[in-house]
Parts: C-alpha cells; structure tokens; sequence
C-alpha cells in the first residue's frame, strides 16, 4: 500500500508523529503541507495531521483539505490532531475538516503533542507555564494511540 502523510505544524509536533506514523508503514511518503503536494492519485492511503492552537488547525492544512476532498474521500483516508490537550477531539475535527471529508475518514485521532520552549515565543512559553504549570520540554505523543491509527488504516 502506498502511503502519503501529510502535516502541517508550527514548532514540529506534527512532523513527528508523522515519523512515528511513517515507521509503521513499507511504502510512505512524508511531506510537509508548506511545500506544493505532489500527484495524489499515486497513493492508495493518505493520512492528513495538523498541529492545533485556540482549537485550530494551521491553516496549510484546512486549505489542502477543503481543496482536495473529492480525491480525499476516494481514498483510505486517516485524520490527526496534534495537540496537548487530551479532550474535545470531535469538536476540533468538526470546526476544521469539510463534514463529507471528516464522514470518510476511516480513522480520526488526537494523537498527542510536543512542547519545545526553545521552538515557542515568549507568549507560547507564558501560555504554557500558566496552563499546564511545566515550562520544560513536555513530549505527550501517545505511541499506542499511534499504533491503534495505524492498524485501522491497514
């Protein structure tokens, strides 16, 4: 089966879950969603992450998805959020995924999130500190959630 993942993020919280993904599969691709996509008629299963702030996704990756649903929804489709908070993941999946392309996804999960305080600004650290009460690096990438993403999609 050949594999496109396919993210965007801000300070590489999606990109790597997007490596823990790609482990997992023989034939993939990974390509970050700021650079042109390639032809995705090649692939047989696409898997789309987005790193989420204030309950959005980056905006690279509601473009891509809005853009191409047709070819989206034709295909074995999995969905990420990369994300520190551990709820409300439906509601973050409605407010920023068309509703026919969220409808066929086969797979759709929060995934975990990463935390480099030498990646943020000072206002992501003050927001982090205040939040979540750490200031250091916090890695909330959950590996068995990952693989329960992957198996569903093969």
């Amino acid at each position: 089966m050949k594999t496109l993942i396919l993210y965007a993020t801000k300070h590489g919280g999606a990109t790597e879950i997007g490596r823990r993904i790609a482990t997992k599969f023989d034939d993939v691709t990974l390509h970050d969603l700021k650079q042109p996509t390639a032809d995705l008629s090649s692939y047989d299963c696409i898997i789309v992450g987005s790193s989420v702030y204030a309950g959005a996704f980056r905006k690279e990756a509601k473009l891509f998805l809005s853009q191409n649903g047709n070819i989206l929804k034709s295909k074995k489709l999995g969905l990420f959020v990369c994300a520190m908070s551990k709820g409300e993941s439906d509601k973050i999946f409605a407010d920023n995924i068309p509703a026919d392309v969220l409808a066929a996804a086969k797979v759709t999960a929060l995934l975990g999130g990463l935390f480099d305080p030498q990646k943020a600004n000072f206002a992501e650290r003050l927001i982090m500190r205040l939040v979540t009460k750490q200031s250091g690096y916090v890695d909330t990438i959950d590996n068995d959630k990952i693989e329960k993403f992957v198996e569903a999609l093969q």
